[in-house]
């Protein structure tokens, strides 16, 4: 039998399109397209600039330019905000947990198989979104504050306020990168919410049941201090008497809780999404 030769063999698929090795950008604009093109990013952005505009505006045109002597401009903003964080929470769940519940991750894991440049991308994408729309609407209100009240009250302090405002959305945008860590370890939105709604809402109830207790006092005082709300008020220039306008130590502090709590997770859901299966 003759053997085949060489214009005998099939020869090998070459494709006409640009095969490019898979990067990071590529990623990045997968994950782009995903949050942009889905109706729950509208909702929870818009709920999150109607709210802290909304609010901030309102506690404008209730203030006089005296008020502005104790508050900074971007203390009117820090009212919204209190809950506005939750549209964060629930946009940073979303952001993987959906993927989970219409099976769109198998092909997500399929296209790139390497899972924690996927995960970068998402905490990436999710974290500079959140951060800009936060920072915007706060100072949108801080600037119509200073706008509507001259400036002319202002304290010493101008620059450490505004300082401390931009820090105030730095925490926000990091309990959304914790709740988005956190949808990747529990897989599932509600559950992952309600994660969140507890560690947002629940200490400041405990500290007060525990400090009405003798022997859990300390614990329960110590709890009152470090909870996200205290942590926004004491960034937005809030003391605990709400008389001063300067920022307070504290505010390091709830800042390196944060981060602390926030990279732990996001260590953990590295770890569990390179081993389990999806």
């Amino acid at each position: 039998m003759t053997p085949p030769t060489t214009a005998d063999q099939p020869k090998s698929y070459s494709s006409p399109l640009p095969t490019p090795r898979p990067h990071l950008g590529h990623a990045l604009a997968s994950e782009w397209t995903k949050l942009v093109s889905v109706r729950s990013t509208l909702w929870t952005l818009g709920s999150l600039v109607l709210i802290v505009v909304g609010a901030g505006l309102l506690f404008v045109v209730q203030t006089r330019d005296q008020d502005y002597v104790g508050i900074s401009f971007t203390t009117p903003a820090l009212f919204g905000l209190l809950i506005g964080q939750l549209a964060v929470i629930v946009l940073g769940v979303l952001t993987i947990t959906s993927e989970h519940a219409t099976g769109l991750v198998r092909t997500t894991f399929t296209a790139a198989p390497e899972r924690h440049r996927v995960l970068t991308a998402k905490y990436l994408v999710f974290s500079i979104t959140a951060f800009l729309v936060t920072a915007g609407s706060v100072f949108l209100v801080g600037l119509a504050a200073a706008l509507v009240h001259n400036g002319s009250a202002a304290g010493p302090h101008a620059a450490s306020e505004w300082f401390g405002a931009l820090a105030g959305v730095l925490y926000v945008t990091l309990l959304g990168v914790l709740a988005l860590a956190v949808g990747a370890l529990v897989r599932h939105s509600a559950g992952a919410i309600a994660v969140m709604l507890g560690v947002v809402t629940l200490p400041p109830v405990i500290g007060g049941m525990l400090s009405a207790w003798e022997t859990a006092a300390p614990v329960g005082r110590l709890i009152l201090q470090y909870n996200a709300p205290v942590a926004l008020m004491q960034l937005f220039g809030m003391s605990e008497t709400g008389s001063e306008s300067t920022p307070v130590p504290g505010g390091l502090a709830h800042m390196t809780l944060i981060v602390l709590v926030a990279g732990g997770a996001v260590a953990a859901s590295y770890v569990m999404v390179g081993r389990r299966d999806v």
